[in-house]
């Protein structure tokens, strides 16, 4: 074999090189959007191969307070389902005052004097507290956001041994969200077609069961695109961290889920004030 046929066999552009040297092409956030609803598995695996980008992880969550900010406004301006809301809150605030007289820390009367200031107070004050609630939901999707990726971050760094960063989980975190956007759009559609208040897509939301109870818990947790977001984030997380073992990240991200919301379950039993946490 002559010189030049040695040459063209280790040349770059050798065709049986060729496909050794193949690199995925880095997916712009459309695509990673778009890969997270069709390919959750290969998006993440190739996200995985280059550097954090602050837009996946900042942008989904930017997105879902916007749409759970105007979701509400929709809500409000509806008028049977924001006299549903009005209820809602009553409701829950005739419970905690139940609560306080039972436990002899005010009389029936006080609780009764305060329940007529706190509707005076919802009736004239109804712009300005959504305008709270509106900062308030910003506030807490970042709270939440921050909390939780830490959460998963420490135990697929630790418990499961995992190669990723605290940013990792924020990517596969974030982008997640895209499906609970996705939910917050189609409950509000649900919403207005029903022409009644609908929180999600659970199983409790839809026959009305009472959430407070751990039977109206365990249907609130029998909602698709709850489960079909923390299996993306199971994926994701294991994709990011570089791990073969998906099922275990996807069986930590649920037992997060379930063990959390029992913890919090119990806690807003225990403590009156947060029983707005079972909501």
């Amino acid at each position: 074999m002559d010189n030049n046929s040695t040459d063209d066999l280790n040349s770059p552009d050798s065709p049986s090189q060729v496909p050794g040297e193949i690199q995925d092409a880095e997916l712009n956030h459309t695509d990673k959007i778009m890969g997270v609803f069709s390919e959750p598995s290969k998006t993440f695996e190739t996200t995985a191969k280059f550097p954090i980008r602050t837009i996946d992880w900042i942008l989904p969550v930017l997105l879902l307070a916007l749409f759970v900010s105007f979701q509400q406004i929709l809500y409000h301006v509806n008028p049977n389902i924001s006299y549903e809301l009005r209820q809602k809150q009553m409701e829950a605030t005739e419970k905690f005052l139940n609560d306080q007289v039972k436990s002899g820390k005010i009389t029936q009367e006080q609780a009764d004097q305060q329940k007529s200031m706190i509707e005076e107070r919802m009736e004239k004050m109804a712009g300005v507290g959504l305008a709270f609630q509106i900062i308030g939901i910003f506030i807490v999707m970042f709270i939440v956001f921050f909390l939780m990726s830490l959460i998963y971050f420490l135990l697929a760094k630790f418990a499961l041994k995992g190669e990723g960063t605290y940013s990792s989980v924020m990517v596969a975190y974030g982008l997640s969200w895209y499906i609970s956007i996705l939910g917050i759009i189609v409950i509000t559609i649900i919403s207005f077609l029903m022409g009644k208040l609908i929180m999600d897509t659970s199983v409790a939301s839809f026959i009305g069961a009472d959430k407070s109870s751990i039977t109206g818990w365990l249907l609130a947790k029998l909602d698709v695109f709850s489960i079909w977001s923390f299996i993306v984030l199971g994926i994701g997380t294991a994709k990011m961290f570089k791990s073969s073992s998906v099922q275990k990240y996807i069986a930590m991200v649920f037992g997060v889920w379930i063990i959390g919301g029992l913890i919090l379950f119990f806690l807003a039993k225990a403590i009156p004030f947060l029983q707005f946490l079972n909501v």
